[in-house]
């Protein structure tokens, strides 16, 4: 066996064992279905549950927006549980900062959280996002009163009609909610268990 041969079934045997290390690490969760469902990285790991109804309910309407957040509607469901926060909330600010994380400044950051001209407020992931300003509205809002978009509206924008287009967010999202109770008694929607994905980390503060 010549030379170049050698190093070629060298070359090629370091690469197998380069993808069966990746793909060892790499856990995918599917549907009942056998379609993976959704799935995230976070420092070469993925990481999934089960959606709950409202995350269900949450993704699906993200899915109609082609959001890149579709993925974290759990997240976005755990954060409101966790800080006490209307579920809708969050989701509906999302869509008028950045049409649900679509046109974003960097850094996960679909909330205009602390932009200001070009300096902006980066994130890790979504999810570090999804906590870190669900935490920052409990504690920099509500908790002094500013429980309505209207109210907040006050501090965190510029825009005297922001209060009024996460409204319209909230109760759009309220509506579909309840068309999805009605189509899916009626057996409309699949009930097969939907897989979320959770990636990032929380704040540290």
């Amino acid at each position: 066996m010549g030379k170049n041969m050698t190093k070629k079934i060298t070359i090629l045997a370091l690469s197998l064992i380069f993808l069966a290390t990746l793909f060892q690490n790499t856990k995918i969760e599917a549907g009942a279905s056998g379609v993976i469902k959704d799935i995230s990285t976070q420092n070469g790991q993925i990481v999934s549950k089960k959606l709950d109804k409202q995350a269900q309910i949450l993704q699906k309407y993200l899915a109609g927006y082609d959001s890149p957040m579709q993925y974290q509607a759990q997240d976005f469901i755990d954060a409101a549980k966790l800080y006490n926060l209307d579920w809708k909330m969050l989701p509906a600010i999302a869509g008028v900062e950045s049409t649900f994380g679509k046109q974003i400044p960097g850094g996960y950051n679909a909330y205009g959280w602390g932009v200001y001209g070009t300096q902006a407020i980066y994130f890790n992931s979504w999810t570090d996002g999804i906590y870190t300003v669900a935490k920052g509205l409990r504690e920099g809002y509500l908790d002094k009163g500013l429980t309505d978009p209207f109210s907040i509206n006050r501090i965190y924008a510029a825009s005297p009609f922001w209060g009024s287009h996460v409204s319209y967010f909230m109760n759009d999202l309220e509506k579909f909610a309840a068309e999805f109770d009605s189509n899916n008694q009626a057996g409309q929607f699949s009930t097969d268990p939907n897989i979320a994905a959770v990636s990032g980390q929380l704040a540290s503060n």
